[in-house]
């Protein structure tokens, strides 16, 4: 009974009319296309877990073995907020009721601790500011996905001269630009599915689906922020285009997506990192240029040259089916963050504008 379901549940999810265009089954892909060629199989994105968790190990070293000594040598202390004094009547408070108590509440706990409702106060503030991260854990925390500028100089013997982003950019780069559909995305969609997954393809695209894992993975483990939704949503709507585009053999114009996106990515890294490392004037230069590349990249070139080669130039070549309307919901979803994050930007460059300098 139970093997029966499976099976029925195994084939309603992998109905071929949903995945694939007309008249193409998964039968038809099952060959190799030439010598030493293939097409995608599903089983090939698992292998993006255990590289996932390497890719998370990884930046465990680098930040404690690294990150962390290039880090107080550069004067930037892991000295931590003011912590609130231990008292369970209060923490109970905290953490089941509220963080910020009203009048009514802290003239109950004034009476029932026998304290002044500004001491009660100045624990609650205390208590919130505890569970902020210090400057320290911020550059940790970006440290892992930016290449390290001239000025930390002592990471020479590292051999660490690109980290994530900024590596995986220029080898998409690399890649692309050698690549039909980088010039004519039409080519995209050209024969289509029947395009065949070369070695370099295959890796890039792994690659890129296992460090968004271990972003999913380490967004539960860091720090939590103020975009812990939005992030959470991004992270996974990436997941979902990488996979369901390498699934139904998309990857041609995911390369493009995924370029697109690492553009920007490093460079409000490096912002970051120079505005912990208290270089006011490269983080001003870091993140106006990145704001500059993200608007231009998501809000310009994203819609009218991603959107416009899934939605209607694969409309023209090879016609909508269910799996096609999916992938491209996904994009435009990622569209909307684009424009709720580049509103973000402008706000944040407007303040900075108006104090002087980025925080």
């Amino acid at each position: 009974m139970a093997a029966a379901a499976a099976a029925a549940l195994r084939a309603w999810f992998w109905n071929e009319r949903f995945w694939l265009p007309h008249n193409v089954t998964w039968a038809d892909l099952a060959g190799e296309p030439g010598p030493g060629l293939q097409y995608p199989r599903a089983g090939h994105v698992l292998s993006a877990f255990p590289l996932a968790l390497g890719i998370f190990a990884v930046r465990l070293l680098f930040e404690r073995f690294i990150a962390k000594p290039c880090a107080i040598n550069l004067g930037i202390q892991d000295s931590g907020p003011h912590r609130a004094q231990p008292n369970a009547i209060l923490e109970k408070v905290f953490t089941s009721i509220t963080k910020s108590p009203d009048g009514r509440r802290l003239e109950g706990l004034s009476k029932q601790l026998d304290w002044d409702v500004r001491k009660i106060q100045r624990w609650f503030r205390h208590r919130r500011n505890q569970d902020k991260p210090t400057t320290l854990t911020k550059f940790l925390t970006f440290f892992i996905l930016i290449l390290p500028p001239v000025w930390f100089c002592l990471l020479k013997a590292t051999r660490w001269r690109f980290t994530f982003y900024l590596c995986i950019f220029f080898y998409g780069i690399r890649f692309l630009w050698t690549a039909p559909w980088f010039w004519d995305t039409r080519q995209c969609w050209y024969n289509y599915p029947f395009q065949p997954l070369t070695s370099r393809l295959y890796y890039y695209y792994i690659l890129e689906l296992a460090f968004y894992w271990s972003l999913m993975f380490s967004q539960f483990t860091d720090i939590k922020r103020k975009d812990f939704l939005i992030m959470f949503v991004h992270h996974l709507a990436t997941i979902g285009l990488i996979t369901f585009s390498y699934m139904n053999n998309m990857v041609r114009v995911g390369t493009l997506v995924l370029c697109l996106h690492d553009a920007s990515d490093f460079l409000l890294e490096a912002a970051k990192l120079a505005n912990y490392a208290k270089y006011q004037r490269l983080c001003d230069a870091f993140f106006m240029l990145f704001g500059v590349v993200f608007i231009v990249t998501r809000l310009g070139i994203y819609p009218f040259w991603i959107l416009n080669t899934t939605l209607f130039e694969s409309w023209e070549l090879i016609g909508p089916y269910p799996s096609w309307w999916l992938f491209n919901g996904l994009l435009v979803t990622l569209q909307i963050l684009h424009v709720i994050w580049s509103y973000l930007i402008i706000r944040t460059a407007y303040k900075a504008l108006v104090r002087g300098k980025v925080t």
